[in-house]
Order: structure tokens, then C-alpha cells, then sequence
């Protein structure tokens, strides 16, 4: 760092270290195939290959449900049925974080991975101001209107709530 650049910096209130800090992209990731070409699309345009210094920081976060979430039973029994199914999605949260390790291993970055329990809007949200992030990266579903309002779009919610840059990041279909 130059004289100037540390000057300006303390003058800001700012150390040198911070001031060399990356910025923080967090890439918010499912078991979905939309979500890992998402995650693919940053290693290949926000990272240089072989890892190198890109200027960034990457943290992988995944939203691991809540088994009361997933199930829409109530009454007797209900409660001998949650235990099999937090370990089911505790499954899923093992094999998106594998993926998305591999993913960064085959491209040399290094990343933080994270599963926090919880709705994926609130989560990366909350992703987003734990980390301080600068972008939040998540993929496209391509849900239609309808499906969109019923279940609603964790990338608009997102769009309208991170207190970062949002990039929605969509799949190329294929043409016939």
C-alpha cells in the first residue's frame, strides 16, 4: 500500500488492514442445480484461476430447514416423525456442503462454509450483515408467476432486503 492510499486511510479512520481487506461475496447455495452453477459462475468469473489474490473473499451459506418446517402434519405422532427428518435434511446440508467444497477445491479457492438453520430469505440475509458482504450471489429457480407467488422467491426477497448488491444468477437454457 502507498504512503498516500495508508494516508488516506487513517485519515478515514480506517487501519491499513482494513483498508487491504477483500470484499466479501456470500454465495448462497441449495441442493438444487440452479444454486452450484451459481456457485460455479463466481469461482469462474470472480476468482482468477489457480486462486491466485481475486480481491474477494467467498462465503458459501446454506439454509438448512427446520424439520417443523418441512412437515405439514399435525396431531399424535408428529413428534416421533421430526427426528428422522432433521436427520434427512441434516443429510441434504452434508451433501450441498461437499458439493460446494469440491466445487471450490477443483477451482483453488478457498471459502467459509456455513449451514445455519433456518428460512433461506432470513438466513442469507442475516449472511449478508454477519460478514459484512458486498455481494450476495444466489441462482434463479425460473419459477413462474404463479409457483413464484405461492412459494415465494428467495432471490426477490433478497433484491429487496440484503443490505448488499444482489446478483440472481440464471442458468442458460439450452435452445432446440
Amino acid at each position: 500500500m502507498s504512503a498516500a492510499v495508508a494516508a488516506a486511510a487513517v485519515a478515514e479512520g480506517k487501519s491499513a488492514a482494513e483498508e487491504k481487506k477483500p470484499a466479501v461475496v456470500v454465495v448462497g447455495v441449495d441442493d438444487s442445480e440452479r444454486s452450484y452453477y451459481a456457485l460455479e459462475w463466481v469461482l469462474r468469473h470472480l476468482f482468477p484461476s489457480g486462486g491466485g489474490p481475486s480481491g474477494f473473499e467467498l462465503v458459501i451459506v446454506y439454509a438448512k430447514p427446520l424439520a417443523t418446517s418441512v412437515i405439514s402434519l399435525s396431531g399424535p405422532g408428529v413428534g416421533d416423525v421430526l427426528p428422522y427428518v432433521d436427520a434427512d435434511l441434516r443429510k441434504v446440508a452434508e451433501v450441498v456442503v461437499d458439493k460446494s467444497r469440491q466445487l471450490c477445491v477443483a477451482n483453488s479457492v478457498s471459502a467459509v462454509v456455513e449451514v445455519v438453520e433456518g428460512d433461506a430469505r432470513n438466513v442469507l440475509c442475516d449472511a449478508v450483515e454477519k460478514h459484512h458482504a458486498e455481494i450476495l450471489v444466489v441462482g434463479s429457480h425460473g419459477y413462474g408467476a404463479i409457483k413464484r407467488a405461492v412459494l415465494g422467491s428467495v432471490s426477490d426477497y433478497c433484491a429487496h432486503h440484503a443490505h448488499c448488491n444482489v446478483m440472481i444468477v440464471k442458468k442458460p437454457k439450452l435452445k432446440h
